[in-house]
């Protein structure tokens, strides 16, 4: 055995990196779930208007239009708006005008498509604030995409097809918007530029109310790039001198379709410029209360016009709006976010709360674009809640369900425009046009004494317009009372001569087998209008009950050489074999 000492080996304790752990990414499957849930919970609450019918303004677009059934594209997308009267083609090509489902079928997986956007969009600006708990980050998304997918307030803006307008251009809103945050680089380059700017044409050919993302840009970089500093904007100069550049090209585009809108711009004489903007000081304070609290949802409300500063409490709303003002400004630095989102809310009202007239004062579809903002606002202040994760997300659930049960029940009336207008009309009882509404859709239900009993309690609230004689005629000639039916087809005629009137009378009397009087009416109507052919169409169906069937088969022949598909035509040459 050796005598030397055996030196006694100790292993040295491992050094621990001090590279640092790349951050611990969220498994992918709690994504896909609150994905499927939001999917399921949209459908749910929107099922009932899916295959609701056409309403109000639905049936002014080209879809219902017979002389663009054959129409090209380019002819539907000759008007303002093009991009969402492609969007209407591509469903008239489908399915024409027979259904309503794939309408708002595309309404509802274009409201999806913003509810990810939005989710998306918190999202990134939480990480602006630096929040330390990433599961509170995810629940806040969460719960702001929720509730833009389930408040109430955005039921008109999806269930109402002709306001695709909405979700069509807040679509490209959110995604020019998105990109813009995402940028790769703190200072935008180029081609991130001409792709934002080219997601705003886009967005401005659906609606051009999206002439306020330029707004939306110059408030984030000041808020968030580096923060509270004109540098980030400075730095972004690539992206504002090309917005720049374009400017002048989007203002002429909004412009001309202000100029040729019968309800919106400064034509309208009946409604000053001034006095919108004192009306809207007054309508901005009801859609931040209906955002908190959306009871007393009106379809049509009767807002009433504030003629002078004082009028209506106008000057109190502007008290109201100039204090918050000046409250999100000066806490801009202890509450950023709360701050920014009201900001961000009043770029967004801009378009259509401001002084470009427009003649419906308050409308909920309104709140679709700026509702980003509202969110944000929510975000900000539930930031400032210390609770556990699981409180958070259990209480902001709780919130949604509320919101998702009210959205299913305003979806209910829009399934039923009985309903609906019935509901407008106990909410606006001096309003005419509601009470026009529901009169007009009890006759298209076949309830023809209602119909006649609510025209003539419009007429009470309104002089009766052509219209409204027109359609009071339909409803007393769908009653059976065919002198009632000529009687206001007369008073009609007084206001507004025209072929369609005349060829109605003509119609009542023939019905009444008042032959010669029919032909003497038509006769008329051929006078003001000789390319209107249901002149001959009625013509033919006359001379076809007296037994003169080449008569007939001319005056049917004349019909159809103005419009091939003049169905009343087609049938009677099929009876007499022609």
């Amino acid at each position: 055995m050796s005598g030397t000492k055996q030196k006694s080996r100790t292993t040295a304790a491992p050094v621990k990196s001090k590279l640092p752990t790349a951050p611990q990414r969220m498994p992918w499957w709690p994504y896909a779930v609150v994905l499927l849930v939001a999917v399921v919970s949209v459908f749910e609450v929107y099922g009932p208007a899916l295959h609701g019918p056409w309403f109000f303004d639905d049936t002014q677009l080209p879809y219902m239009q017979p002389h663009y059934a054959g129409a090209p594209l380019r002819s539907w997308m000759a008007g303002v708006r093009p991009v969402l009267m492609a969007s209407f083609w591509l469903n008239f090509q489908q399915v024409g005008s027979e259904d309503t489902y794939p309408y708002h079928l595309v309404n509802v997986l274009l409201h999806l498509l913003n509810g990810v956007l939005v989710y998306l969009i918190v999202r990134k600006i939480l990480g602006y604030r630096g929040e330390a708990n990433k599961i509170n980050t995810e629940i806040l998304s969460s719960f702001g995409a929720g509730l833009f997918l389930l408040h109430p307030v955005q039921t008109e803006s999806v269930s109402y097809i002709a306001s695709r307008s909405e979700t069509l251009s807040v679509f490209f809103v959110l995604s020019s918007f998105a990109l813009f945050l995402y940028r790769r680089k703190t200072e935008i380059d180029f081609p991130t530029s001409i792709a934002v700017l080219a997601l705003t044409g886009l967005a401005l050919l659906s609606k051009e109310h999206a002439a306020a993302l330029l707004g939306v840009w110059l408030l984030t970089d000041f808020y968030w790039n580096p923060g509270f500093s004109s540098r980030g904007i400075r730095g972004n100069w690539r992206l504002y001198t090309l917005a720049l550049a374009g400017a002048a090209a989007a203002a002429a585009f909004v412009w001309k379709s202000l100029s040729t809108a019968a309800t919106a711009g400064f034509g309208m004489k009946d409604l000053p410029w001034y006095e919108y903007f004192f009306s809207q000081w007054r309508a901005m304070i009801d859609y931040f209360r209906l955002f908190v609290l959306p009871i007393g949802q009106n379809l049509d409300y009767d807002f009433p016009v504030s003629r002078t500063i004082v009028g209506h409490g106008a000057i109190l709303a502007l008290v109201v709006l100039l204090a918050a003002i000046a409250a999100a400004w000066f806490y801009r630095r202890r509450f950023p976010l709360t701050s920014y989102g009201f900001f961000l809310a009043l770029v967004l009202f801009g378009p259509t709360s401001s002084v470009i007239p427009i003649r419906d004062l308050l409308v909920e579809r309104r709140m679709y674009l700026p509702f980003i903002g509202l969110v944000l606002m929510l975000v900000g202040l539930l930031r400032l809640w210390k609770t556990k994760p699981v409180t958070l997300a259990v209480a902001l659930s709780a919130v949604l369900l509320i919101e998702a049960v009210l959205t299913y029940q305003r979806n209910l009336l829009w399934s039923n425009p009985i309903e609906m207008w019935s509901d407008s009309v106990a909410k606006s009882p001096q309003k005419a046009r509601p009470r026009f509404q529901l009169a007009y859709a009890d006759y298209q239900a076949g309830r023809c004494p209602d119909a006649v009993a609510e025209f003539e309690r419009t007429s009470h609230l309104q002089q009766p317009s052509y219209d409204l004689l027109i359609d009071w005629a339909l409803a007393y000639d769908c009653a059976g009372n065919v002198n009632a039916a000529v009687e206001k087809l007369n008073q009609a005629a007084s206001i507004e001569p025209s072929a369609h009137v005349f060829s109605q009378i003509g119609m009542e009397f023939a019905k009444a087998g008042q032959y010669p009087e029919a032909l003497d009416e038509l006769d008329k109507g051929a006078r003001y209008d000789p390319n209107f052919e249901m002149i001959y169409a009625y013509r033919g169906g006359i001379f076809e009950k007296l037994g003169n069937a080449t008569r007939a088969a001319e005056e049917y022949h004349h019909a159809l050489t103005i419009d091939p598909h003049n169905q009343m035509a087609i049938e009677g040459l099929r009876r007499l074999g022609r």
